[in-house]
């Protein structure tokens, strides 16, 4: 699938008129050497109120999906859906005060939430972004649903996406 197809499915359908590169301009210099070691794209994450339906869609689609993880620290369940080369994490409210629940309020059907994209080091991809005027959405990088760092990006300072780094 090619780079403005994913974007087309992360804007919620709709094709930007930011190429990938210009979102993520602020993570490289001139010479477009990765400032932060950006590694590959780890998942797309997509909300969903229905998370049984959602697992047997990718399932009927001859997909390798794994079961349901409560991740109670995070206000979510977690599911995913593995394509070789990424994954797709589809999101579930867990509990009253999940932050899933808002996306979905203002999204009855659910949609694409945010991307993850691999980092050498956190904490020193932390210090680059902010020093580049990105805001993290944290002051330190918690465990995530892979049990390894992250930390996410504010979507109006990446082109209107939410963006997770992860520590490779």
């Amino acid at each position: 699938m090619s780079t403005m197809a994913w974007l087309n499915i992360m804007r919620g359908g709709r094709l930007s008129s930011l190429p990938l590169s210009n979102m993520l301009r602020p993570f490289a210099t001139a010479s477009s050497k990765s400032l932060v070691g950006l590694g590959k794209l780890n998942h797309v994450a997509i909300a969903t109120p229905d998370l049984k339906k959602a697992s047997e869609f990718y399932k009927n689609l001859g997909a390798n999906v794994s079961e349901a993880v409560p991740q109670p620290a995070h206000g979510v369940y977690t599911v995913f859906v593995n394509l070789g080369n990424t994954k797709i994490e589809l999101l579930h409210p867990y509990g009253d005060k999940s932050p899933i629940q808002g996306f979905l309020d203002k999204n009855k059907s659910g949609g694409m939430h945010h991307i993850c994209i691999e980092v050498v080091d956190i904490k020193k991809a932390m210090d680059e972004v902010k020093a580049r005027g990105i805001r993290c959405l944290s002051d330190k990088p918690s465990n995530g649903a892979h049990n390894k760092p992250v930390v996410f990006l504010h979507p109006k300072d990446c082109g209107g996406v939410l963006i997770e780094l992860e520590q490779e």
